[in-house]
């Protein structure tokens, strides 16, 4: 029975800690940074950056 619970609880408990590590780098601001470096990638990959 404990196994039963453990196994419906953590994928709810990763959820949760995954979305609030996502909001707290949107907080920070790292998403601008994250977004402007895959910008950048992207240029260099089709050979215009």
């Amino acid at each position: 029975m404990k196994s039963g619970v453990i196994q419906r609880a953590l994928p709810l408990f990763l959820l949760f800690l995954g979305t609030a590590l996502v909001i707290a780098g949107i907080a920070a601001g790292d998403a601008e940074l994250v977004f402007r470096k895959a910008v950048f990638i992207c240029l260099e990959c089709i050979g215009i950056g």
